[in-house]
């Protein structure tokens, strides 16, 4: 049985002062890269909301309208199986799964073409993007906090609709139940990948397992979708992790940790060590992300926090771009290069 990672789970209890539950976070995002958050973090009933409007899309949409909705450069619209290859690298094909991804909505109005089936339900998608984003942007001004960065809302502000259009996605998943050998040659069903954004918020639903992030040891360890003392909550707690903008902001001492998704079928196959107890999953599976970015002119660039600073300083790292060469990057820049290397086929157009 595998060895579940080793995540904390901060409470948002009201009551609670701000600063400690700034610390919890800085201390996690430092460590990990991923936490957990319980405790009236987000409204139930707008994540049931999102997952109900997420079954009904996959299950009763045809192939044809989801063409007519699919993905363009701008991130957005049906991206089906195989089409998207977050592992270029060393995957042999492409991720086993299909999403659909929202961008930012307009007085409640997705801009971007929406299937007929749930056209009834785009002013609740749109509400359920602004919660959730509320969220991220809370979770934001406490890292700003934690880090002592001045102003402690740096990171937040730049996440506002008001301070310009950005790339946060709301992504519905759907991956579908593996039934043949050939769906299963490399028991993934989605590659080995950091994330794009600053931060990216994940529901689950219980039960369905798959997810693993690569621990400092080089091996892959199952994220439970309960983890220890959340089993009896109303709903999973929200899964956070830091993304790749986050981490340059930070010079790296936020880190965008590694993850992917197998088939933890737990027959033998070569996924079956990283199935946790109780959370072995042979049929389709659901998940919602946010993936949080904020305004596409923000540049890249170390953030004026001296503990992000005196970090830098012990490690003898000056810059963090994410490019290797120099460069601070706009948040629009290093999401294009990363949907580039993902999308093979639609950059081939």
């Amino acid at each position: 049985m595998a060895k579940s990672a080793e995540i904390p789970i901060i409470d948002f209890a009201s009551g609670r002062p701000e600063k400690e539950i700034a610390k919890e976070l800085c201390e996690a995002a430092i460590t990990y890269g991923f936490i957990y958050i319980r405790s009236g973090a987000l409204d139930v009933g707008a994540v049931d909301r999102a997952f109900d409007i997420s079954k009904h899309l996959f299950s009763t949409t045809d192939v044809e309208e989801k063409k007519r909705c699919s993905i363009q450069k701008n991130n957005r619209g049906w991206t089906g199986i195989r089409s998207e290859t977050l592992d270029p690298k060393t995957q042999k094909a492409g991720d086993f799964k299909e999403a659909f991804n929202f961008g930012e909505f307009v007085d409640g109005k997705a801009q971007q073409p929406v299937p007929n089936s749930i056209a009834d339900r785009e002013g609740e998608i749109s509400d359920i993007f602004d919660k959730f984003r509320a969220l991220a942007v809370r979770i934001l001004y406490l890292l700003g906090v934690g880090l002592e960065v001045n102003p402690p809302d740096f990171f937040s502000s730049t996440h506002l609709k008001e301070n310009g259009s950005s790339g946060t996605t709301l992504r519905f998943l759907h991956y579908p139940s593996v039934d043949s050998a050939e769906e299963t040659t490399d028991a993934i069903r989605a590659g080995a990948h950091t994330d794009y954004g600053s931060v990216t918020l994940l529901f689950r639903l219980k039960g369905q397992a798959g997810l693993q992030i690569l621990t400092p040891s080089s091996t892959w360890a199952p994220v439970p979708v309960c983890p220890p003392t959340t089993e009896s909550d109303p709903s999973p707690p929200v899964l956070v992790n830091i993304g790749d903008m986050l981490s340059y902001w930070t010079n790296g001492l936020l880190k965008s940790t590694t993850h992917r998704v197998a088939v933890p079928t737990g027959d033998g196959d070569a996924a079956a060590s990283d199935v946790l107890e109780g959370e072995g999953f042979k049929g389709g599976r659901y998940s919602i992300a946010l993936f949080c970015h904020p305004a596409g002119k923000t540049r890249l660039e170390p953030v004026p926090s001296e503990v992000v600073q005196r970090a830098g300083e012990k490690a003898g790292t000056v810059e963090a771009t994410g490019t290797g060469e120099g460069k601070v990057l706009t948040a629009d820049e290093h999401l294009a290069t990363r949907l580039k290397a993902s999308y093979i086929d639609l950059y081939k157009k």
